[in-house]
């Protein structure tokens, strides 16, 4: 019989660009005719062509794109939260003891698998967008009461289909996270 994970219950942090700048981007409005500036999203599209329904406020499973940067934002400016971990990419020149832990991707990539105490919830409110480093983990967009919100997702056509990884916290440390929205 399958043992119940244990459910850890995370606090969502409101997130700005200082604190979220491990994890990627947060966009904010800026003036009309503003010139393109480092307050602008720093975009990798560079390897292929670019291209959501309700969700629970807890998840088991987080995904990295090893290969390209990731935005994403409510088009209505309305309160959603993302889970992440830092990004794990082992690149070629790294060398940081923990080789033991490496794991190879489908797509070829070497990576260490997120641990729990790495896990945090952002909160998103007003009419920002962010865009995740290449392979900052991430759970989301998360939300609550309506069935649906409008979304837009920056990623390449194929990125779920060519660079997608994913790892099972049930099925690999026996926990999943949850968070209440009361607490945010």
């Amino acid at each position: 019989m399958a043992k119940s994970p244990v459910e850890v219950n995370l606090i969502p942090i409101e997130a700005t660009p200082e604190n979220f700048a491990e994890y990627g981007q947060v966009i904010e409005a800026s003036r009309d005719g503003a010139g393109f500036g480092p307050h602008d999203a720093q975009l990798d599209l560079s390897r292929g062509t670019p291209r959501l329904k309700e969700t629970p406020l807890g998840f088991f499973k987080i995904t990295h794109h090893a290969k390209v940067t990731q935005c994403l934002g409510s088009i209505g400016g309305d309160v959603w939260y993302m889970g992440v971990a830092k990004p794990s990419l082992i690149e070629d020149d790294d060398d940081d003891g923990r080789s033991v832990d490496t794991v190879k991707s489908k797509s070829g990539h070497l990576y260490i698998p997120p641990e729990v105490e790495e896990i945090r919830v952002f909160r998103f409110s007003g009419p920002k967008f962010v865009k995740l480093h290449r392979g900052t983990w991430h759970a989301g967009p998360l939300f609550s009461g309506s069935s649906f919100m409008d979304f837009y997702n920056l990623e390449l056509s194929n990125t779920n289909v060519v660079d997608h990884t994913s790892h099972d916290f049930t099925k690999n440390n026996g926990v999943s996270f949850g968070f209440d929205t009361l607490s945010s």
